[in-house]
């Protein structure tokens, strides 16, 4: 089994992700600002306090690990909207180049359907609507997709769809190919299941699914 640290860990599919990994026998560190107060207990956990974009912060936490999960988010906020937004660029640029002096190769990140490669498969009635709200967001989260393919690490690219907190229903769609990226709702439940099976698994090296039933 891997000890993996989960950036973004004490909330929303970060924390799903901390539950994931457990399950299947994984020893899990949960790294976020808010990581003292998470609401879970169990003798394989670990909480870590600390800031994404702050580099000793980050060599602390993925000391001794044999894998990084990504799974970094912003607040619902006029900030969303009016920006600008750099969280994901700003930790990635911080976190690859430490990643890869410490000879850690496996790297999970969580993005989103419309980031990356992925907006070119945005349906065109959606697309205005989509830019508006989540533009500025999505815009950093290309750059922090290209920072993780332009690295020499073993990268994963996770792109859920629309979120909900209904509870995991296997199956769910992984769309793998780009003629089948499109969007629709996944659970973060689903998507954490998604992210633990892929920590030890070689297949989604280089993968760049899209998750949406």
């Amino acid at each position: 089994m891997s000890r993996v640290v989960v950036m973004g860990g004490s909330r929303g599919i970060g924390l799903e992700t901390v539950k994931a990994l457990l399950e299947r026998g994984h020893d899990a560190i949960a790294f976020s600002r808010g990581a003292n107060s998470l609401p879970l207990d169990h003798p394989r956990l670990t909480r870590v306090s600390g800031d994404a974009t702050n580099a000793a912060d980050i060599r602390a936490a993925v000391k001794d690990v044999d894998a990084v999960v990504q799974a970094l988010g912003v607040p619902v906020s006029l900030k969303l909207f009016t920006g600008p937004i750099d969280l994901f660029s700003s930790a990635t640029r911080i976190l690859v180049p430490i990643m890869e002096d410490m000879k850690i190769k496996r790297l999970i990140a969580v993005t989103g359907f419309g980031a990356g490669d992925s907006e070119a498969a945005i349906n065109c009635v959606q697309k205005v609507p989509f830019n508006i709200v989540f533009g500025r967001a999505y815009r950093d989260k290309s750059a922090q997709e290209a920072l993780i393919k332009n690295s020499t690490l073993d990268w994963t690219i996770v792109r859920p769809g629309v979120l909900t907190n209904q509870r995991l229903k296997r199956p769910y769609r992984v769309r793998t190919k780009p003629s089948e990226w499109r969007n629709g709702l996944i659970s973060r439940a689903a998507v954490a299941d998604y992210i633990a099976s892929a920590i030890d698994d070689s297949a989604t090296i280089a993968a760049e699914p899209v998750l949406a039933n």
